[in-house]
């Protein structure tokens, strides 16, 4: 147990989540779309892309925490490697075990997934891994993250479903809003992930833009950024989105921009826990896209 509950902290759970929530959000928006039924074969399919995606997920995650033990001994100093739980062995293991299930997965399940599987290992990899170390650089650690979330999921993973359950790749209104959407809210998340983490990575060079232009700045452009994607969905529901359920849709997104603002309201950025807090508290948000947007489209 003890093993398994490393593993779980190793594996970054909120990443995990975010990522089992696409896959289901955009086979369940995919099958909405097109008419097709929640079939057995389907589901195979989907939990096919899944078990690739987590294992990438891991894979991600897993080498990044490899790349910086030292700066988490600081920041994040209950994680496994930097505290002592794994190896350094032991995390290469698991990180290169997962990498090549989900490429093979990937692999024997579609040349779509597997492009999507494939170039997101690739920007992890540039991400986290010496002597390019992309995370080094504010611009270029928050174009990994929202590239990977924001574009290559959403639209390789439709394109992937289109591909098996309807004979055809084929992108529509509702997947490109759901993309832009998770584009700018990844944003948020993207320069808004590093405020918690400012003594150590002031101490190891690593440029945020936290130590650029100071937390204060961060979320406040973190809190506006997710405004604009609310706004964007209401908008989106009156004009564009008008054979989902259009009530439920509009309604869900005003009560979470409200609930932002009020929750905004209260977190101190003097205390790291609170703005850790926070930081899970947008993750929960980006949760809620995921499900609404198919709800919304079932109801």
């Amino acid at each position: 147990m003890t093993r398994l509950s490393s593993f779980w902290k190793f594996s970054r759970p909120h990443t995990i989540i975010g990522t089992s929530l696409s896959v289901l959000a955009l086979y369940l928006i995919s099958i909405a779309t097109t008419g097709n039924d929640l079939t057995l074969i389907n589901l195979e399919q989907m939990l096919a892309v899944w078990l690739a995606c987590v294992c990438g997920n891991v894979y991600i995650v897993g080498l990044n925490q490899l790349c910086d033990i030292e700066i988490d001994r600081i920041n994040k100093p209950n994680l496994p490697l930097a505290s002592g739980a794994f190896t350094p062995q032991q995390g290469r293991l698991i990180v290169g075990v997962t990498g090549i299930f989900a490429l093979l997965i990937a692999g024997l399940s579609g040349n779509w997934l597997f492009a999507t599987v494939a170039i997101s290992l690739f920007i992890g990899t540039a991400y986290s891994l010496p002597p390019i170390r992309l995370k080094q650089f504010p611009f270029w650690a928050a174009f990994c993250i929202l590239t990977v979330r924001g574009i290559i999921v959403n639209i390789g993973l439709f394109l992937h479903y289109g591909d098996k359950l309807n004979g055809r790749e084929a992108l529509n209104p509702y997947v490109w809003t759901l993309t832009l959407f998770i584009l700018l809210f990844t944003v948020a998340i993207a320069i808004f992930k590093d405020v918690p983490d400012l003594e150590g990575d002031k101490k190891y060079n690593i440029k945020t833009f936290t130590i650029v232009i100071g937390k204060l700045a961060v979320f406040n452009l973190s809190r506006w950024v997710i405004t604009i994607c609310y706004f964007g969905m209401i908008i989106a529901g009156f004009f564009w989105l008008t054979s989902l359920n259009v009530g439920f849709f509009i309604a869900s997104h005003v009560v979470l921009l409200g609930l932002l603002w009020w929750r905004s309201r209260y977190v101190d950025l003097e205390e790291k826990s609170a703005i850790a807090d926070f930081y899970q508290f947008i993750w929960k948000l980006f949760f809620l896209e995921y499900l609404l947007f198919p709800i919304a489209c079932f109801i």
